[in-house]
This record gives structure tokens, C-alpha cells and sequence, in this order.
């Protein structure tokens, strides 16, 4: 695989030379101050690579560009935003990119309730609480209908949790949940997420699933002709929030938009850590089924506290948590395997150690949340330790042990 390491640009607290000093071969990054639905002009692609570049690597991949609001509805200037994207992949294209992540999220991009919860050993961590949830959507937020959207044992929960929560922790909790874009200087306060909320009135899953598909009609012929693959990200937390409808939480809604826009440049962002937290999903068997079409990889795990879904859970080492992070990672080499066979010009998947508890210095060093520099060396050193032994010559030798 292509080890490469999310940069949010000069702001990052994690410089390049640190991502190239853990062991990256290339840098995942995007243009976080141009306003969402603007096209991203030349000059900023061309002015983020040098800054890469002055870091020894290469910018490799985007993530993301994001999908307004406006596109998701189908309201204001939809059209306008899509054929701004058009372009946006065009500038990409001849700036020599050819891999860019998206997500189809609406309003809410990852939710967590934590972002910085103690873990074992005194590590920090991103945490979803479930109850806290609940108690932030049914009385911080107070959306209509949201007591009907939760069980009796979860809004008595909810109800007492938010009595025992300190003005503190509930100031934290409504900054935490609003939380934007990773990379952006979007949130939204309480009341702009009311606002937010009530645009996707009468948007159920089904219109949500057909305004993706008629994005991707729109969008995936230029990625085809300028030589990019596109790739959808899956909904974090996988499960439906706030009366939002959600549509990239399982197979069979990958299944559905990759059948709806069967192109090779439509593709998918395989996130271990999004997909996870959901315990139906079996990531290998995921892996196998959408292998051709999988254009970027998110390595990272959580340890789901609940059996049920939704759960509460938490973000947990590489190699922890509830995924089988060894049996994913065979599988994506057995797919680089036949891609090399095929003669493919992607037969190298881009991957990087999604989010990492803040550990050692880590701690010290304020980074944006889920993103820690040590934590995230750890991870990859972790990982590429993996992907070495599978890929040995040694593994493929029959045993001469009776």
C-alpha cells in the first residue's frame, strides 16, 4: 500500500517533515479555507504543493472536497456548486492529483461526544457516548421529535445524565457534537444547527440516496476524462443522527451507489474505523466485495462498548478494538496483487493511519483532535508492520515443520 499521512496545511501542529520522519510516502490534504461549493483556485493547488513539497513528499491525495449542503438538498445554488466541483477535479487533474476523497454527510461530518476522553494508560482518545448523545439531541438541542427517536430505557438514561452534567461539560458537549470539518473553522452553534436541521425537511433516505446518485452522474464522467478516482467516505458514526438520514453506513448502500454510477472512477473510501463501529459490518468480507473499486483506505479501530446498535464506543489503537485489522489488511494485498496482474495503474491503494490517541508529547501539543502526531506514528509503524510480514517471501514458503 501507499503510506500517507493526513496535513491540514502550515496550521497543522504536525509538519511534513514530521509525516516524512514517521514514515509516509506521500501527504493527504485539501484547501480548508476556500468556502465550501467555490471552485479551488490553481494557485492555492499549486501553492499547497510546494508547501508539501517543501517538506520532502508529495500531495498525493485530497481530502475532500467537500459536498455543500446546497448539493445534498437540491436547493439554492445546487447546479452552480456541482459544476464548481467539475472544475475543482479538473485543477486537481492538472496539477497531477488523481485520487480524491468526499464524504455525503448531511450537516454533520464525524460526531463524536468526546475529543479528547482518557483512555487506559492515560491516552486520549475520540469517544462516541450514546446517552450523552441522547441527552445533548433531546435537551441541549431540544429538536422536535427527538424523544421519539430514542427508547424508554435511553431517554430515562439521557434524562438523568443531563441532570448530573456540570454547565462545563454541557458547553463542551454542544461544542463537540457542532464540531465542523476536520481542517475547517466551520461549526455550528446551537442554533445555526437548528437552522441546519430543518433544510433537510421532507429529505428522507431514499431522496438523499437519489440526490448522491445524481451528484455522482454529474461529477463521475469528468473524474473519468481527467483521470481521477472519486471516493465516497462512510458515515461516522454508521447510524442515523438527529432525524438525518444517513446512506453510506453498510454494504448494501455501498452496493446500491456503485451499481446506480458503475464506473471504475467511482469508488469508495474504506474506512475501518467509521465501518467498525457497526457490528454488522464484516469488514474483511466488505473489503473482498468491493476490492476493484476501493480508490483510498482509513486504517484505524474502535472498540464498540455495546453490543447493539447504535453503541456507544471509542477510538481504540490500531491494533485493538473490534476490527481485524490483520485480516483487512491481507485482503487489500490480495487485491494490490491482482491489480498488478491486471496491468492497473492503481495497483498501489493509498492508505493512512486514520485519527491515534494522543500519547507522550502528544499530549502537550494541542493538535487537532484525532489527529496527534505520535499517536499516529505509532499507528503506522504498527500497521506497516502488518502489511511487511503478510507480504514476506517467507509467508508464501511451505513449512518444513512436521
Amino acid at each position: 500500500m501507499r503510506h500517507t499521512w493526513r496535513w491540514f496545511g502550515p496550521v497543522d501542529k504536525a509538519s511534513v517533515h514530521d509525516a516524512a520522519q514517521a514514515g509516509a510516502h506521500g501527504i493527504v490534504s485539501a484547501l480548508h479555507h476556500v468556502p465550501t461549493g467555490d471552485v479551488w483556485p490553481a494557485a492555492e493547488i499549486e501553492k499547497r504543493q510546494q508547501e508539501v513539497r517543501a517538506g520532502g513528499l508529495e500531495w498525493e491525495v485530497v481530502e475532500s472536497v467537500p459536498v455543500s449542503e446546497s448539493v445534498k438538498t437540491q436547493t439554492g445554488p445546487w447546479r452552480e456548486h456541482i459544476a464548481n466541483w467539475q472544475e475543482t477535479l479538473r485543477r486537481l487533474s492538472a496539477a497531477g492529483i488523481r485520487t480524491v476523497c468526499y464524504n455525503f454527510m448531511p450537516v454533520l461530518d464525524w460526531t463524536r461526544t468526546d475529543l479528547r476522553w482518557t483512555a487506559r494508560h492515560g491516552a486520549k482518545a475520540m469517544r462516541f457516548d450514546r446517552i450523552d448523545f441522547a441527552a445533548f439531541d433531546i435537551h441541549l438541542l431540544e429538536r422536535p421529535g427527538a424523544l421519539e427517536d430514542y427508547d424508554a430505557e435511553t431517554r430515562a438514561k439521557a434524562e438523568r445524565r443531563f441532570g448530573e452534567m456540570t454547565e462545563e461539560r454541557r458547553v463542551a458537549l454542544s461544542r463537540n457534537v457542532g464540531a465542523g470539518l476536520p481542517g475547517s473553522a466551520d461549526g455550528y452553534s446551537l442554533p445555526q444547527l437548528r437552522d441546519h436541521l430543518k433544510t433537510y425537511a421532507g429529505i428522507d433516505r431514499e431522496k438523499l440516496r437519489r440526490h448522491l446518485v445524481d451528484f455522482l452522474t454529474e461529477v463521475t464522467p469528468v473524474a473519468e476524462r481527467v483521470g481521477i478516482n472519486i471516493c465516497a467516505h462512510p458515515d461516522d458514526p454508521p447510524w442515523a443522527l438527529l432525524g438525518l438520514p444517513r446512506i453510506l453506513s453498510t454494504a448494501e448502500d455501498y452496493a446500491f451507489m456503485l451499481r446506480e454510477v458503475d464506473s471504475p472512477a467511482n469508488g469508495v473510501t474504506f474506512c475501518t474505523g467509521s465501518l467498525g463501529a457497526r457490528a454488522q459490518n464484516d469488514l474483511p468480507a466488505m473489503v473482498r466485495q468491493f476490492a476493484p473499486r476501493i480508490h483510498f483506505v482509513h486504517l484505524r479501530n474502535v472498540r464498540r462498548e455495546e453490543d447493539r446498535t447504535p453503541c456507544s464506543f471509542y477510538e481504540d489503537e490500531h491494533l485493538e478494538g473490534d476490527t481485524d485489522m490483520v485480516a483487512v489488511i491481507a485482503e487489500l494485498l490480495e487485491e494490490e496483487k491482482r491489480r498488478r496482474a491486471a496491468g492497473r495503474a492503481d495497483h498501489q491503494i493509498p492508505m493512512r493511519p486514520d485519527h491515534g490517541q494522543e500519547i507522550l508529547d502528544d499530549l502537550a501539543r494541542g493538535a487537532q483532535p484525532g489527529y496527534p502526531a505520535i499517536g499516529r506514528l505509532k499507528g503506522l509503524a504498527e500497521l506497516r508492520g502488518i502489511e511487511r510480514a503478510l507480504s514476506h517471501a517467507v509467508m508464501t514458503i511451505p513449512s518444513s515443520r512436521s
